[in-house]
């Protein structure tokens, strides 16, 4: 089966067929976290929106090189030019020093990740160890004409660029508009227009984290990192660049004008970027205060959620939605995820158990052509779960025996659902959640069951239905087979 994956391309605003500039080899670079706090739900998405790509690219065969960067440096606070950076902010509070504040919070970011079940990017590099090669970008800019100095700061010149490129082109926004509406901040009278941003930014007194630079002891702009490290480790020219819509603009916008005013030449061909996560329709982030941290829903300490949810409920919760489509949390979404979850990895478990017949009515082809054109138009994981879902009824009626399959088609069906399941959405039977307790549920049910049988060996009818109408009410479907008995969590 030949597999051409469609990808959404945010820059031309239509889908395009992947074709990486230098196959097998694919560059993928990410904007990871700014880490001064715990991660959210909202972090959990990108992570696991591109931990599908980097998965899905390397199943299709392709060698992928997937660079997520650590921002600890340059990101001001309200995501401007001026102000103060967001993780001396809270090393000021937390008295330490601003490198401690990374590593905590890094160390806890990758256990969320861990827990999510992402998989490590193959570089995760960090802004503050690339203030050399930021400083010689910045001096490519200038040289061709594109940045200027002031008071001791680097701007880069929105108008000058947008004479000879398209400063906008990602965002779709006018450079009129925003000279228009950029709104007035302090500092902003060292720039000779509000929508220019910094490069190099000269460090007040009390500013903690600087060096020394031709132009000043100062710090290098946040959008400055993505573009100096991406191309570090990717080259000048890389196949796709991924983040959260809310980076769109500014920050994305800003690196494709830093990479051509310092190359002539765009960097990236494939931008990609996945919808936010909201709660009761406003985006979830820190500086709105209504953020629900990864750790909090794993445990369930927060006031607005009802129970704790495990980490592949979350996981299977954010792969429920298409990566372009915002999704709104409630508590109702969640549980349902919950019981999705468990369902689909019910049904993995039961595949081992099914027996070969030498008869077939089973169509695994068909199936398998669903779930692969799902995910080739662009990574569609909604209606792969659908078609996955489809199947999950296919496995419960050969485990009923209503439906014949051969030892073939059985290996295909095994593993369709183990590279779908696990090796692609990365999902993975959690103890808790799936395993434990679904063996804690068998052993009550086989005692039920007992129960149930010796009534109907006695012809006590109203006793053996009542057994079987009961467990319906409860959410437990039970099915009579040959051998005996087969159960499902009820889904509806």
């Amino acid at each position: 089966m030949e597999n051409k994956l469609n990808i959404y391309n945010t820059l031309t605003r239509r889908k395009e067929t992947f074709e990486p500039l230098n196959p097998p080899f694919v560059g993928l670079y990410v904007c990871g976290p700014t880490v001064y706090g715990d991660a959210h739900l909202g972090h959990a998405r990108p992570a696991i929106t591109f931990d599908l790509v980097f998965r899905y690219l390397q199943y299709l065969g392709y060698k992928v090189r997937y660079v997520r960067n650590i921002t600890d440096v340059g990101h001001l606070t309200n995501d401007s030019d001026d102000g103060e950076d967001k993780i001396a902010q809270k090393a000021k509070l937390e008295r330490l020093e601003p490198m401690e504040v990374v590593q905590y919070y890094t160390n806890r970011y990758h256990k969320n990740m861990e827990q999510l079940n992402t998989l490590p990017p193959s570089i995760e590099p960090h802004a503050s160890g690339h203030i050399i090669e930021q400083m010689e970008l910045v001096k490519r800019i200038l040289e061709n004409g594109f940045a200027y100095e002031s008071e001791g700061s680097i701007y880069f010149d929105v108008e000058a660029y947008n004479r000879k490129y398209h400063y906008g082109k990602l965002s779709g926004r006018r450079v009129e508009e925003l000279f228009a509406n950029t709104r007035q901040l302090d500092g902003q009278q060292e720039k000779r227009n509000p929508a220019d941003f910094a490069l190099w930014k000269k460090a007040s007194p009390e500013h903690i984290m600087h060096w020394p630079s031709p132009w000043s002891e100062g710090f290098p702009g946040w959008h400055l990192e993505c573009s100096c490290m991406s191309q570090k480790y990717l080259g000048d020219r890389f196949d796709i660049h991924g983040g959260g819509l809310d980076l769109q603009f500014p920050h994305h916008e800003c690196e494709i004008a830093q990479s051509t005013a310092a190359y002539g030449q765009e960097a990236v061909k494939y931008w990609m970027h996945n919808n936010m996560v909201t709660i009761n329709g406003q985006k979830m982030g820190k500086s709105l205060g209504n953020f629900i941290t990864l750790d909090q829903l794993f445990s369930g300490d927060n006031g607005v959620l009802e129970q704790a949810y495990s980490p592949m409920t979350v996981r299977f919760f954010i792969l429920q939605a298409h990566y372009r489509s915002p999704l709104d949390f409630s508590n109702d979404a969640l549980k349902a995820a919950q019981k999705g979850y468990e369902r689909l990895m019910a049904a993995v478990a039961a595949l081992d158990k099914i027996k070969a017949s030498p008869d077939n009515t089973a169509d695994v082809d068909a199936l398998a052509t669903k779930c692969f054109d799902a995910m080739n138009d662009d990574l569609n994981t909604p209606t792969l779960i659908s078609h996955l879902f489809d199947g999950v009824r296919l496995i419960n009626s050969l485990a009923a025996g209503s439906e014949k399959i051969n030892s073939a088609n059985l290996e295909k069906l095994r593993t369709l659902y183990h590279d779908f399941t696990f090796d692609i959405l990365g999902l993975k039977a959690e103890t808790e959640a799936v395993g434990r307790d679904h063996e804690a549920l068998g052993k009550v049910l086989d005692m039920v069951m007992s129960i149930r049988t010796e009534a109907k060996q006695k012809k006590d009818w109203a006793t053996s239905d009542k057994i079987r109408d009961e467990l319906k009410a409860a959410g437990v479907i039970v099915k009579d087979t040959k051998e005996g008995y087969e159960w499902e969590l009820e889904n509806a």
